[in-house]
């Protein structure tokens, strides 16, 4: 599994088939895990100080396939855009992104497909869970880090710091007493020493990138009615 598949589990509701998240947010934080996984592989990384490519810029380090059809698709764009802010290219990394892992996860039998119709008008697609061992597996993981205190590895830390980003964490882990605290843990794991810079820059992109969209939503909606 991609930790964008594991992520598009934790933000769709098992029983309703509903997303937790809404839009853009839900798809900019998709598309950080596959900039995520992309740097963990080896295949991207975040410029720091003194490097040929401005600090905080893409570079792109290796563009041989991954193997993984999501994977190489964002690659291959990535692979033209050496030198970019990564927040600028999140919505284009982003695009399609969510029907695919969805499509993908119910292809293996994983989610369900359920089509019906908004006001018995409008078609949607829900995708309510149908194989849910894989996504407990995960849930037990971001658990045992947010509340028994145990060290998160790099996947399970990249989740936390994606969920912490999207402030979805209390309706991913529902059970716990103290949500604030809930949250001030994941904050936490996100903004420590749990994997390399330039991962941890992906998630602040992936930030940035959701609250640039969200400002610019908010102005083109005050405009509208102005």
């Amino acid at each position: 599994m991609l930790i964008a598949e594991d992520l598009a589990l934790l933000l769709y509701d098992d029983e309703s088939g509903k997303p937790i998240a809404g839009s853009p947010g839900l798809d900019y934080a998709l598309g950080g895990a596959v900039l995520i996984e992309l740097t963990l592989l080896g295949k991207v990384d975040i410029a720091g100080p003194g490097e040929q490519v401005k600090e905080g810029r893409l570079k792109v380090l290796d563009t041989t396939p991954t193997g993984d059809a999501v994977l190489d698709e964002r690659l291959a764009f990535l692979a033209g855009k050496p030198g970019s802010k990564p927040k600028d290219l999140m919505g284009k990394l982003s695009k399609k992104l969510r029907d695919q892992l969805l499509v993908r996860l119910a292809e293996r039998g994983v989610l369900e497909a359920d089509q019906g119709k908004v006001l018995g008008l409008f078609p949607v697609t829900r995708w309510p869970a149908k194989d849910a061992r894989h996504e407990a597996e995960v849930r037990t993981g971001l658990e045992n880090v947010l509340k028994l205190g145990t060290q998160p590895d790099e996947r399970t830390a990249s989740l936390i710091a994606l969920l912490s980003a999207l402030n979805v964490v209390p309706k991913v882990v529902t059970d716990a007493v103290d949500k604030k605290a809930l949250k001030q843990r994941a904050k936490e794991i996100a903004e420590s020493d749990w994997a390399a810079s330039a991962v941890r820059k992906a998630v602040q992109e992936m930030q940035a990138a959701v609250t640039a969209s969200i400002v610019v939503a908010s102005s083109a909606g005050a405009a509208g009615s102005s």
